[in-house]
């Protein structure tokens, strides 16, 4: 349905039992499995991936390409790409996306807003549709 780029490698990992105070900046791919209170930013250089793990806890702001979670976020969430939500993903925020993947059991307490495209196609094509 959507065409797989190549994802960015993730270089950076905040492990369990970490908890960071503050703002967040990165490149490429960042993996959560601790507790980010902060904002987490990636870098406008180069594609970016962030995965928040079942066991990650984000209070603050995410700005990322590509965002999976499958953990519990506190802020709005910015997925200018892709944002894939698995099962256990908890988030309490507006959400922000260009496509989204949304398994069953994620929530959402917040709004859902797809970004419009520079040239204004549609955001989802419906796979019932066949026109």
């Amino acid at each position: 349905m959507f065409a797989k780029k190549k994802q960015p490698p993730i270089k950076s990992l905040i492990a369990q039992g970490t908890r960071i105070e503050g703002n967040v900046l990165f490149h490429e791919g960042l993996r959560i499995d601790g507790e980010v209170v902060g904002d987490i930013r990636a870098s406008d250089a180069q594609a970016s991936l962030l995965v928040i793990s079942e066991v990650a806890q984000v209070t603050g702001q995410i700005h990322a390409d590509h965002v999976i979670i499958n953990g519990h976020v506190k802020g709005p969430v910015l997925a200018f790409e892709l944002l894939e939500l698995q099962p256990k993903a908890r988030i309490e925020g507006d959400v922000s996306y260009k496509a989204l993947e949304m398994h069953q059991g994620a929530t959402i307490s917040g709004q859902l807003k797809p970004m419009a495209s520079v040239d204004d196609k549609p955001t989802l094509k419906l796979a019932a549709n066949n026109g």
